[in-house]
C-alpha cells in the first residue's frame, strides 16, 4: 500500500426536504451575496427553485441568478458567470443541480479569485490559488462532484474536454435529498448509476499498492450500486433505493476508495472525454460504451484486480482460469450495463466516428493526458487508438 492524505471538509445535510435548510448553512460559511447557478428547465418545473429562492428570501439573503449549465458544461458560461459574480460582488455560489452545474460552479469560482484566463487550469498551464466558496443542492446522483475537488469543462473551440482537480473546489456543504432525483428519466438514472461505478472502477484496477479495507469499500460500493440500480429500473420512486445510490455517488468521488492506491488508472474516463468533447454524448452511457474494450485491452496486465472484481463484485463463479475468470467478470458487466439499458459500444451509444475522428480522438486524448497515462496498464497514443478502434 502507498500513504495518503484525506481530505473530505465537506457538510453533507442528508435526507428528507433538507433543501430548506439551505438559508442556514449559506450563513454558517459566511454567504452575504450568492450566484445561485442551475441548469435547465427541470429544477424550475419541480418548484425547486422557487423553494430556494423563497427560503433565501425569508432569511435576507440576496442573489443573483444564472441558468443554463449543460451536460458537458460549456466554458463560454463559465466566462459569463464569473463576469456577473464580479460585477455583483457575489461572495458565495449556490449549486442547484447535478453534476454539470456542480462543476460550472467550481469553475466560475476559480475565475473569480484568480486573475488570467480560468481555462489556463483545465489545460495545465497554470495552478488554482484559491476558488469562491460554494454550496449544493444535489439533484443528481452520478459525478460526486458535491464532495469531490474535481471539475470537468467544455471549450466550445476545438470541442476540448478536461478536468482540473484541487481541494479548493470543494463543496463548503452538500444537501442532499434523495427525493428529489425522482423526477430523473430512467437513462439518466442509469447514466448517474454507471458513473457512480465508474469512479470506483478507475480506483480499483490498479498495479498500485492496495489496502484490504479499501478493497472491501469499494467492493461494497460497487454492488449496492448495482443491486439498487436494478431496484430502480424497475420502481423509480423507491426511496431507499434512491438514497443507496445518492451516498455512493457522494462516496465514489470523495476519496475513500481510493486510500492506500496509487492514484487511481482513469483512462476510461480520459478516453470517454474526447466522446463528450466532440459528440457531447451523457457521460456515464459513454463511459459504459468505452469501459469493455478498455478492460480487454489492458486486463492481462491487471490480472489478479480483474479476477477478484469478478469474484467478488460480479458474482463469478470460482471455476477455470484467472484469465478466464476475468473475462466472465468483464463479460457480467457488460450484461449489467445492458440490463439498465446502457451502451456496451459506440453503435449502441449511437455515435459512429470515422476512422479520421478516431484517430483525432486519440491524439487529443494522448495530448490531454501528457503522452500517456494508466495504472492497469499504461496507455500511449497507438493504445487509445486501439481500444476507440475496439469500441466499434
Amino acid at each position: 500500500m502507498f500513504g495518503f492524505n484525506y481530505y473530505t471538509p465537506t457538510k453533507v445535510v442528508f435526507g428528507k426536504n433538507t433543501e430548506s435548510k439551505v438559508a442556514e448553512l449559506v450563513k454558517e460559511f459566511g454567504g452575504t451575496k450568492l450566484l445561485i447557478h442551475y441548469g435547465g428547465g427541470s429544477v424550475v418545473r419541480s418548484g425547486l427553485l422557487k423553494r430556494v429562492t423563497d427560503t433565501l428570501d425569508a432569511a435576507g439573503i440576496s442573489y443573483v441568478m444564472l441558468g443554463g449549465a449543460v451536460p458537458n458544461p460549456h466554458l463560454g458560461l463559465v466566462y459569463e458567470g464569473i463576469d456577473l459574480c464580479k460585477k455583483e460582488n457575489v461572495d458565495f455560489i449556490l449549486a442547484v443541480g447535478g453534476g454539470s452545474a456542480i462543476d460550472s460552479a467550481k469553475a466560475i469560482g476559480y475565475g473569480v479569485v484568480n486573475e488570467g484566463d480560468v481555462w489556463d487550469f483545465y489545460d495545465y498551464k497554470r495552478k488554482a490559488t484559491g476558488c469562491l466558496p460554494l454550496g449544493v443542492i444535489l439533484t443528481i446522483a452520478a459525478t460526486g462532484s458535491e464532495m469531490s475537488d474535481s471539475s470537468v469543462i467544455t471549450k466550445e473551440e476545438g470541442l476540448v474536454k478536461r478536468g482540473y482537480s484541487s481541494n479548493y473546489c470543494r463543496p463548503k456543504f452538500a444537501i442532499m435529498n434523495p427525493e428529489l432525483t425522482m423526477t430523473l428519466p430512467d437513462y439518466q438514472t442509469a447514466c448517474g448509476c454507471t458513473d457512480i461505478m465508474m469512479h470506483t472502477m478507475e480506483r480499483y484496477f490498479t498495479n498500485g499498492g492496495n489496502m484490504e479495507i479499501t478493497d472491501a469499500l469499494a467492493e461494497g460500493l460497487l454492488r449496492t450500486v448495482k443491486k439498487n440500480a436494478l431496484i430502480l429500473a424497475e420502481d423509480p420512486n423507491n426511496y431507499d433505493a434512491r438514497a443507496e445510490v445518492m451516498w455512493a455517488g457522494s462516496l465514489a468521488h470523495n476519496g475513500i476508495t481510493g486510500c492506500g492506491n496509487d492514484g487511481g488508472d482513469w483512462m476510461t474516463h480520459k478516453l470517454e472525454h474526447e466522446l463528450g468533447g466532440l459528440y457531447d454524448v451523457a457521460h456515464g452511457a459513454g463511459l459504459a460504451a468505452i469501459w469493455g474494450s478498455w478492460a480487454r485491452y489492458v486486463y492481462k496486465d491487471c490480472l489478479p484486480r480483474f479476477k477478484k472484481f469478478a469474484l467478488n463484485v460480479m458474482d463469478v463463479r470460482d471455476e477455470g482460469t484467472d484469465e478466464e475468470i476475468a473475462l466472465c467478470g468483464i463479460e457480467a458487466m457488460e450484461d449489467f450495463y445492458r440490463t439498465i439499458k446502457m451502451p456496451t459500444n459506440l453503435r449502441e451509444l449511437g455515435v459512429n466516428p470515422t476512422e479520421e475522428e478516431l484517430v483525432t480522438m486519440a491524439k487529443k486524448c494522448a495530448i490531454g493526458v501528457g503522452g500517456e497515462m494508466g495504472s492497469a496498464k499504461v496507455l500511449n497514443e497507438e493504445a487509445m487508438l486501439a481500444i476507440y478502434r475496439a469500441s466499434m
